[in-house]
């Protein structure tokens, strides 16, 4: 009878896998030094040559991002702000200060079991302005969303506001810390899990 040997993984990695991820680590690097002193968003407006380079470094994780589903249970997050192109959130993080305050976390809420959405600018130490939002998971990387309603909130009050829009976003990237988007309008996001969860 023929004796046949197996031969184990174990101690051999596989050379693609570590490929793989050697070439995520650097991408992911990459962006991260971009985004690193662009203040989330606001230097990079008035810096095209900037922007272009954060675009391509974007586009290479989405690469890097392709056919990953990440509209999962692990999309669901407090997700902390880093870098954006989205005019009205980087508009309210630069006039805070024209109301006697200052802007701190910018984050985005998902749950995905519960369909719902909060996005979320803090003013420390009491104030917040939150827009609620219904989604959809409309297939592997996109989310449809709907916004419900938008309250502005101090310490001792709450003035709620109307809804006002609808869209969708792709997460283009995801993994245990860092989440890339790409929205309807064409303006790009990059956040990371925050430490905590933010409640209403």
């Amino acid at each position: 009878m023929a004796t046949t040997t197996t031969t184990t993984s174990l101690f051999f990695p596989n050379p693609f896998t570590s490929q793989t991820n050697k070439k995520r680590l650097t991408a992911k690097k990459n962006l991260l030094t971009l985004i690193s002193d662009q203040d989330r968003g606001l230097k990079t407006q008035k810096n095209p040559t900037k922007l272009a380079s954060i675009v391509t470094a974007i586009d290479a994780m989405a690469e890097l991002g392709t056919g990953l589903v990440t509209t999962g249970d692990s999309l669901s997050a407090t997700w902390r702000l880093l870098w954006t192109t989205e005019k009205e959130q980087l508009f309210i993080i630069e006039k805070a200060g024209l109301f006697g305050t200052k802007t701190g976390d910018v984050l985005q809420v998902i749950d995905v079991k519960n369909l719902s959405l909060n996005n979320v600018i803090t003013f420390p130490p009491d104030g917040v302005f939150f827009v609620r939002s219904n989604i959809e998971i409309a297939s592997e990387q996109r989310v449809n969303f709907k916004f419900t309603s938008a309250v502005l909130r101090g310490k001792k009050w709450e003035i709620p506001l109307p809804p006002f829009g609808q869209g969708w976003f792709d997460t283009v990237y995801l993994d245990d810390d860092l989440r890339v988007v790409k929205d309807i309008r064409g303006d790009y996001l990059v956040v990371d899990r925050a430490s905590y969860n933010w409640k209403e």
